[in-house]
């Protein structure tokens, strides 16, 4: 091989390589936000439909998901969700943390949902002072805005990204009750969750959620 032939070939294998790197950041840029959770092993409905795009740092896991506009909704008639326009937070595998922009409703007041775990058959949502376990079957289906997953016009939208891993039948968490003890040692609220891990250490870090 001559020179010019090694020095041609230097040269294209960059070219080649920069290509290929191109083309795959490219893929990744069309992946719906419902796909980015997946891809990082948790189910699409824990995001509302209708998510319009998002942005993800794939070195940090710092991300934003984007929405038309804010969204509130119930679940099984036990709690309230609301979503912000925007909704940030840090992703890894099983893990969502330092979350901003998610709340429920429980009884008069917002609490700001701050981390969401996946653990094996269940999703286990953190307040700060608490946490809570739902079955992951109950967010194979991205919920709509108003109606959640109770929505009755005959919308078929939502099968278009339900998890490729789906069980038959969706299970029914038993409802219980717990309560939670401000610093002040007022009775601030019963909470409406199925199964309950509370964290007396961080009562004092209770956050408020502020509906738009």
């Amino acid at each position: 091989m001559s020179f010019r032939s090694i020095a041609s070939l230097s040269l294209l294998l960059p070219l080649l390589f920069l290509l290929h790197f191109s083309s795959a950041a490219a893929g990744d840029d069309n992946l719906t936000a419902y796909q980015v959770l997946a891809s990082y092993d948790f189910p699409p409905g824990l995001l509302p439909l209708g998510a319009l795009g998002y942005n993800l740092d794939a070195t940090t896991g710092a991300f934003s998901a984007y929405l038309n506009g804010s969204c509130s909704f119930s679940l099984e008639g036990s709690y309230q969700l609301h979503y912000k326009s925007t909704v940030t937070g840090v992703i890894s595998t099983g893990r969502l943390s330092d979350l901003h922009g998610v709340s429920v409703k429980v009884l008069l007041f917002w609490v700001n949902i701050i981390e969401v775990r996946r653990l094996t058959d269940s999703l286990r949502f953190s307040v700060g002072i608490a946490s809570a376990d739902f079955a992951i079957s109950n967010f194979y289906i991205s919920p709509r805005c108003g109606c959640g997953l109770n929505c009755t016009d005959g919308d078929d939208s939502q099968e278009s990204i339900r998890s490729p891993l789906r069980l038959p039948g969706r299970h029914q968490d038993a409802i219980s009750s717990a309560k939670f003890i401000l610093p002040n040692s007022m009775v601030m609220f019963l909470m409406i969750w199925p199964v309950h891990h509370i964290n007396p250490t961080k009562v004092a870090k209770l956050s408020f959620g502020q509906v738009e």
